[in-house]
């Protein structure tokens, strides 16, 4: 069945490059259409909100998609089951740990993979690969793509180092 005129008229336009300008948002050089990633898929950090406290890490770590909910849910029960007293934070869009004085490592969902971070991870043996960007010099942490690529032994054994470092930042009292 051809289409009518109006059919015609009421179908959106394709966007598309023009020769000699730059293309139009979401076309790519080339003409291609690109797509655009929910704001939890950004590459950036999440945008949750700062707070302290168990249950807004746990709201955050609910709010991934997977797989990235599945690795910041086994960050977070390895830290429960490795560090007595363990107190958590959400802060700059990730979860952060401590047990002492400071925030000692963050664990935070990207569009693929989870970052495990440690503050003061130029202090750790053996100090984890990835520098990352604007997260302070001395920050040294693991980038988590799937549950596979969770060294449970390694990542226990860091977390036992970490919080034997003074942390960064004070925190405030809990509230009762």
């Amino acid at each position: 069945m051809a289409l009518r005129r109006a059919d015609r008229a009421a179908r959106p336009k394709a966007r598309q490059a023009q020769p000699g300008k730059p293309p139009p948002r979401g076309v790519a050089k080339g003409g291609a259409v690109t797509t655009r990633l929910p704001d939890k898929m950004s590459g950036k950090a999440s945008s949750a909100k700062a707070a302290v406290g168990d249950k807004p890490v746990f709201v955050y770590i609910a709010s991934l998609p997977q797989p990235q909910r599945d690795i910041a849910e086994r960050i977070d029960r390895l830290a429960a089951d490795t560090l007595p007293g363990l107190e958590r934070s959400v802060k700059w869009g990730m979860a952060y740990y401590g047990t002492g004085d400071g925030w000692c490592f963050s664990c935070g969902a990207f569009a693929s993979h989870v970052k495990l971070m440690f503050v003061n991870g130029v202090t750790l043996d053996p100090v984890p690969p990835v520098t990352p960007v604007a997260m302070g010099k001395s920050t040294r942490g693991v980038e988590l793509a799937s549950l596979a690529d969770v060294d449970e032994a390694q990542v226990a054994a860091w977390m036992k180092q970490i919080t034997a470092v003074p942390g960064a930042g004070k925190r405030s009292p809990r509230k009762a």
